[in-house]
């Protein structure tokens, strides 16, 4: 029932999101392509609910990669204020229209990471991945993996309608403040490579 209740509220908030972001989201569409030119969006082939993969969409916020630059050297002045302000994630309301992604969730990571999990960590994809989670608003990109799985799989026990709104609310907060959009010194989360301690074990 809960999540069922929660699909409706997903589906509520993405249309009116949608509907009311729109001058902002076309407004953007025109900025990306004025100041760095085609493709607008970043569509990229995640792994969602029980691992199945889906095509999440965002802000292009970076340049094609040349082989040898980094995240860092990649990103755009456009997608670096996209990034810092989180719009770069508000195409993402169409994949949680379609179903694809909740609005709270653990956030979808890369395709290549799914070999990677421990039995412990793939339960992150029990629920469909989220805009917003428990991780993005306890540390977000400043977190190591470790602590983040375990704050994901928390999040998969203990969700309920109240903890999402509590999740969205301290998201909008974190947003203002431009909190932990990365990494210590890195543009993006670092890589997670897999081999990591069971975050049940001591």
């Amino acid at each position: 029932m809960m999540l069922d209740l929660k699909r409706l509220i997903d589906i509520l908030i993405s249309s009116i999101g949608i509907i009311l972001l729109s001058p902002l989201l076309i407004s953007i569409c025109c900025i990306v392509f004025f100041f760095d030119g085609r493709p607008i969006f970043f569509i990229q082939r995640r792994p969602g609910v029980e691992g199945k993969i889906f095509r999440m969409i965002k802000f292009r916020t970076m340049k094609e990669s040349t082989g040898n630059d980094s995240d860092k050297d990649r990103i755009t002045k456009v997608g670096n204020f996209l990034r810092s302000s989180s719009i770069d994630e508000l195409p993402e309301l169409f994949n949680v229209l379609l179903g694809e992604m909740s609005i709270v969730g653990p956030r979808p990571l890369l395709i290549e990471y799914l070999d990677l999990y421990d039995d412990y960590q793939f339960r992150r994809h029990e629920i469909r991945p989220g805009i917003t989670g428990w991780a993005q608003i306890n540390g977000r990109n400043a977190l190591e993996w470790e602590e983040k799985f375990k704050l994901d799989v928390w999040y998969v026990d203990n969700n309920s309608i109240t903890l999402d709104i509590k999740i969205i609310l301290k998201t909008l907060s974190s947003v203002i403040l431009r909190k932990n959009i990365s990494f210590q010194g890195e543009v993006t989360m670092k890589k997670f490579e897999g081999r990591l301690k069971n975050v049940n074990e001591e």
